[in-house]
């Protein structure tokens, strides 16, 4: 029997305990959160009734707000927190562990100050004390799908084949299948830029615009990922697999998707700070799309589509000004 921890009691840290409580394995799982109603929740309800409402939690999982208790012995910890807020969570995991923990980055973003991925943060704390075994989790897994049991499908990468290999027998079930590769940046760019085009399917539809721009907008944004990710070392076939073609399908035509939602109420009119006042989770598009262009830049590579969607987020452009643009650009070969 493993010894889980999950950091991060939002929905896709509790849809994990969830989906973990019923893999084939048997484990004994505690969940850290920030917040005291929902760990009284989990405990006595056997439910997060803030962000997974109705999904019972099975009775392997422990909640508490305590991170050394949750950490204490764990041999897996895997990381369920906002990308701006990782590093902070990290900082205090590392006093609780060793060198042969796996940590697992569930985190679909890049770090908003520095522009790292998750594992690169990771890595940097981690260092002071030890060389972590790290792996990263992304695909196509709208948590409240999985903890449902609804089939659900996702890449894990490690450039530790081994690890790669254990965690996948550890967190397999009837319903949640996971694919291992080693293009730890490939996952971690496609899970983080899918978020941003998004932002930009869901202001086509708020604009009420049809197939036709969707489809558009789905293929040419699989481009600019591609393009960002092979510049950046990673492989283009990861980018047509689940963490990049998955859940960009996903994200992008989804209603349980956070990012799509921030989109389509700024289609229709809406204010950026208005839609996220009345959010209780992290749409984390919102952040990631200057990392990207800041990446970008670095690199020599045009990403048409995260720069209108920062325009719209950060500059005040308009979504139909921001589609204008980009239509009106200098014809080329695809």
């Amino acid at each position: 029997m493993s010894r889980i921890a999950i950091l991060g009691g939002g929905s896709w840290g509790t849809g994990l305990c969830v989906v973990l409580g019923h893999s084939r394995r048997k484990h004994e799982i505690r969940i850290w959160v920030r917040e005291s109603p929902i760990a009284e929740s989990i405990r006595e309800n056997r439910e997060n009734k803030t962000y997974l409402p109705g999904i019972p939690i099975p009775a392997c999982v422990q909640a508490s707000t305590d991170i050394g208790e949750v950490l204490h012995d764990a041999q897996i910890v895997i990381g369920a927190v906002p990308s701006a807020h990782a590093r902070s969570v990290y900082l205090q995991a590392v006093l609780y562990l060793s060198a042969e923990t796996a940590i697992v980055s569930a985190t679909k973003g890049l770090e908003p100050a520095t522009h790292l991925r998750m594992s690169e943060v990771i890595g940097q704390v981690f260092a002071l004390k030890f060389i972590p075994r790290i792996a990263v989790l992304s695909g196509p897994s709208f948590a409240l799908e999985a903890a449902r049991g609804e089939p659900t499908a996702v890449a894990l990468a490690s450039k530790d084949r081994a690890l790669a290999a254990f965690l996948q027998e550890e967190f397999a079930g009837s319903s949640f299948r996971l694919y291992t590769n080693e293009d730890v940046l490939g996952v971690e760019l496609a899970g983080a830029m899918k978020n941003v085009m998004a932002i930009a399917a869901g202001a086509c539809q708020g604009l009420g615009l049809g197939a036709n721009s969707l489809a558009a907008l789905i293929t040419r944004g699989l481009a600019e990922m591609t393009r960002l990710t092979v510049a950046l070392g990673g492989k283009p076939e990861t980018l047509s697999g689940l963490a990049g073609l998955g859940d960009l399908v996903l994200t992008c035509n989804g209603v349980l998707s956070r990012n799509r939602h921030v989109g389509f109420e700024l289609g229709r009119g809406r204010s950026l700070q208005e839609i996220l006042d009345e959010m209780n989770m992290v749409a984390e598009g919102v952040g990631t799309a200057e990392a990207l262009l800041a990446l970008a830049r670095e690199h020599h590579i045009e990403l048409p589509i995260t720069e209108q969607v920062y325009s719209i987020l950060h500059l005040g452009n308009s979504p139909r000004d921001a589609i204008r643009a980009i239509m009106e650009r200098p014809l080329k070969r695809e």
